[in-house]
């Protein structure tokens, strides 16, 4: 599935980029014809860039979506879960007092 995920990601990458490419020549075009003017042609590339960046955190927010719910779907912890178990065990702990394995192998390291 990873794979999958990977071979996507590439290929849309190498979409924005040709995109990117084709828009600045375009633009440029554009400025050689005199229908725009330079900062015309700044402000238009400037706002392209910024959609791009914004349509960049959407992916990247819907990634980390997806990931979690293959995580759920699969039964993988995700590293939040884990440290809130882990705090949790910490607490028992305390509670029981029983000192955890970082704390013995911390204190035997401190010995030698």
């Amino acid at each position: 599935m990873s794979d999958y995920l990977r071979k996507g990601f590439l290929l849309g990458l190498g979409a924005a980029v040709s995109g990117k490419e084709k828009f600045e020549q375009k633009v440029k075009e554009l400025v050689e014809k005199n229908e725009l003017t330079q900062e015309q042609a700044r402000t238009v590339l400037d706002n392209f860039m910024e959609k791009g960046s914004s349509k960049k955190d959407e992916w990247d927010e819907k990634s980390r979506e997806k990931k979690r719910d293959l995580a759920r779907e699969t039964g993988i912890a995700t590293t939040e879960e884990i440290d809130e178990l882990r705090a949790r065990v910490n607490v028992l702990e305390e509670k029981l007092g029983v000192s955890s394995q970082e704390d013995e192998t911390e204190a035997s390291e401190e010995k030698e």
